[in-house]
């Protein structure tokens, strides 16, 4: 069932408009991932049962780099809110969004987010899998809309290690 209502909400969001470059963790109190996409480096930590504090760094080719410090809100097992700010070194937005995670398989989550802001829209779906104690590959679809610009989007891979 959960596996139904992962897949059902990741259509949707893909439908809806086009993520956050860092994928959704599952990381327990105290515990940090650091990790690389393929134009992304991310560090998150833990800080509390119910909230993760990260920080980005994004490659956005045309676009240029950006760098994100956001939040994530543990608000059920699969449910996360997120907020944070985007700056592209000349102009910064802040925004907001939300993320579902569950588990595929036994060494498999998979995961979907969208946040928007007043300039852009990005949605990332994908799935980590574990193929050590403490370290996951990611494979994901990621699309970041612009409000002015053409759209980019994009198949991932990375991998991020937790401690």
């Amino acid at each position: 069932m959960k596996k139904t209502i992962l897949a059902l909400s990741a259509l949707l969001l893909v439908n809806c408009i086009p993520v956050f470059a860092a994928p959704l963790n599952d990381l327990t109190t105290g515990q940090t991932a650091i990790g690389v996409d393929s134009d992304t480096f991310y560090l998150e930590h833990k800080l509390t049962n119910n909230f993760t504090l990260g920080y980005q760094d994004v490659d956005r080719g045309r676009y240029g780099s950006s760098d994100d410090i956001y939040g994530q809100f543990q608000m059920t097992n699969e449910l996360r809110g997120i907020i944070g700010n985007r700056d592209f070194g000349s102009d910064s937005s802040v925004y907001l969004g939300l993320g579902l995670n569950g588990p595929l398989s036994p060494n498999a989550t998979g995961y979907a987010s969208f946040v928007a802001s007043d300039n852009f829209k990005e949605l990332q779906a994908g799935a980590n899998f574990n193929i050590a104690r403490n370290v996951d590959l990611n494979v994901n679809y990621h699309s970041f809309m612009p409000d002015a610009g053409s759209n980019e989007n994009g198949v991932g891979v990375g991998a991020t290690l937790k401690f």
